[in-house]
């Protein structure tokens, strides 16, 4: 029998401190009356100020191991390049033959069950909900003075900012309802200063090529969506906020429908949904737990080490490209796909990533321990902090200590759930065997027992009951605002909304591009 929330050590209250900033919640406009109304009020309230919020814990539990330079040395000894999480991608084959060739790669298995895209939607929504910019790697921090830059909630603040009165800078000047998007490659391209950094609200989505394309897909989204509204007669006044609705709404449905059902599968959503959240049940507003923070990382497992971003961008030719290579350093148009580059090559042909019926679509990698060899060596221009250990496995690892985390094992304990063995970790000799990083044991989870395909166990759980507070915590979302609301947009099937209906409306679609 699964433990009570009450004897399970949970803390009820994920934080020391959460306030408003300015006078009306955007939440506390939805028992409006006059529709129109509660979409111009949330409008202001954004202005004004955003929610502060810092993160916390679901769970009170000692952490895996101490922080000291034992563990320390442990934790980079496991997650160097080269050691057990590296899945050793012969690099010298090229971009090219690691995508046609996987046979070249046998520890880093494709996953025929979701497309490319699935990663790069799973990073944008992270950036959409956490960012940590203050906590140090391994210096133990409570996460409770910790402050999280972006709102806890699917509402596209990293891509709305303060709204266009707040923060004009986003925004058209010749049109405030709509956004700024310039080109200077063949298609649509983040705006951005003469050192090339993009003018967007949150820097990460621009670390890599395809994260700049999916925000300037999104900015695209949204002004064919004020078009839209105009074309219907909406009043002027109305209109940016009507669209920031409209497509904050058609993106929470993607969530719940297209990706985590990729991600936990169907079974574990609709049992969250019938039968309520057993363990994320914060007792104020929403926030992002710590151990949800470091699960969902598991993303990083999905990440090819090569990518082709467009069928004919390259001089008529595809461009293929390294997730990050160390020779892009310094290029104005790099080799490979990192971001903070403009040139006519790179953009994104979307129909590598989703799947358009065209046959083009290719997958991403199994969610299991091993990581693709380029993210062993990150560019510093992609970590926030700009400095070392540039092997992301490493900085994940030592994030660990600076949270405190229990470790995967007292976690399914305390949660009722079957443990996974992780003895291969005894070789690092700081007793990880039986109280593995979360991080590891999210991925051992989703290798044993979700073959690769998707989460399982205790990372299904943290990742499944967080995505669901999250909308049902926002009483501006879709799911707590209107829950028998369906997509209103232009969509292959009816009632239903996904990825290729948003980027077909968008126009950055293969059809409308033929790149």
């Amino acid at each position: 029998m699964k433990p009570s929330y009450e004897d399970t050590g949970h803390e009820s209250r994920g934080f020391s401190r959460r306030t408003f900033l300015g006078g009306l919640g955007a939440g506390a406009v939805v028992a409006t009356l006059d529709p129109n109304a509660a979409i111009a009020a949330a409008s202001r309230a954004r202005a004004q100020g955003v929610l502060a919020n810092s993160f916390g814990r679901i769970f009170r539990l000692p952490g895996f191991a101490e922080a000291n330079d034992r563990v320390r040395g442990g934790l980079l000894e496991m997650g160097k390049a080269g050691g057990l999480l590296d899945a050793k991608d012969p690099l010298h084959e090229g971009p090219i033959r690691l995508i046609t060739n996987p046979e070249l790669s046998p520890n880093n298995v494709d996953n025929p069950f979701h497309t490319a895209g699935t990663t790069f939607l799973g990073q944008f929504l992270d950036h959409d909900m956490t960012f940590d910019e203050t906590s140090r790697l391994g210096v133990p921090t409570r996460p409770e003075d910790s402050p999280n830059t972006r709102t806890p909630s699917f509402d596209l603040d990293s891509v709305y900012g303060g709204g266009p009165t707040a923060t004009p800078q986003y925004y058209d000047p010749a049109d405030r309802a709509k956004f700024r998007l310039e080109s200077g490659g063949l298609f649509e391209d983040l705006p951005r200063r003469a050192d090339r950094s993009a003018i967007i609200p949150d820097p990460r989505n621009d670390e890599n090529l395809m994260i700049a394309g999916m925000h300037a897909a999104f900015l695209r989204f949204h002004n064919r969506v004020v078009d839209r509204l105009r074309a219907q007669g909406t009043p002027p006044t109305l209109v940016f906020d009507t669209a920031r609705r409209t497509v904050t709404w058609h993106y929470q449905w993607i969530i719940l429908h297209e990706f985590l059902p990729q991600i936990v599968g169907q079974p574990l959503i609709d049992h969250i949904l019938r039968f309520g959240r057993q363990f994320y049940r914060p007792a104020a507003p929403a926030f992002i737990p710590v151990e949800f923070q470091i699960a969902y990382r598991f993303g990083h497992s999905m990440i090819r080490p090569s990518y082709r971003a467009n069928l004919a961008g390259d001089n008529g030719q595809p461009f293929f490209g390294f997730i990050f290579d160390q020779a892009g350093q310094g290029q104005a148009d790099p080799v490979d796909l990192r971001g903070g580059a403009r040139a006519p090559r790179r953009f994104i042909g979307w129909q590598t990533f989703f799947d358009f019926g065209d046959g083009q679509v290719r997958t991403n990698k199994r969610i299991d321990t091993k990581l693709s060899t380029p993210l062993f060596n990150l560019p510093l221009q992609t970590i926030p902090s700009g400095d070392p250990p540039t092997s992301l496995a490493q900085r994940n690892l030592l994030r660990h200590l600076t949270w405190s985390l229990p470790s995967g094992q007292q976690l399914a304990r305390t949660m009722g759930i079957p443990t996974v063995s992780t003895s291969e970790l005894a070789t690092f000799g700081i007793g990880l065997e039986s109280n593995a990083p979360l991080w590891y044991y999210v991925l051992k989870e989703g290798e044993a027992l979700g073959d690769g395909r998707l989460l399982a166990g205790v990372g299904a759980r943290l990742i499944g009951e967080v995505f669901i507070g999250l909308l049902q915590l926002d009483r501006a979302s879709y799911l707590a605002a209107d829950p028998r609301w369906r997509p209103t947009l232009p969509s292959r099937s009816a009632g239903t909304f996904a990825m290729v209906d948003l980027l077909r409306f968008a126009g950055v679609d293969p059809a409308s591009r033929r790149q």
